[in-house]
């Protein structure tokens, strides 16, 4: 999955919410790229999107990008 401006989700990247939250990419289920707190095993079955752990939200699956979805930070 790309964010709106074309980057791909990668797992460990930091992004920001149109309304100013932040989250974590802990699953790119299209790549294959899946943290150790959420290992490929539990998460494979959803075949597409990625999931990002939300400080309001808590865990989000997304099939593709929200709106207002930015990358602010790619983890190294």
């Amino acid at each position: 999955m790309n964010y709106s401006d074309g980057n791909e989700a990668r797992v460990g990247d930091r992004v920001q919410f149109s309304d100013g939250s932040n989250g974590i990419v802990v699953c790119s289920i299209e790549t294959g790229e899946y943290s150790e707190e959420y290992p490929r095993e539990e998460w494979e079955y959803l075949k597409e999107g990625i999931m990002v752990n939300s400080e309001t939200m808590g865990l989000v699956h997304y099939n593709e990008p929200e709106l207002g979805m930015v990358l602010i930070e790619r983890h190294k």
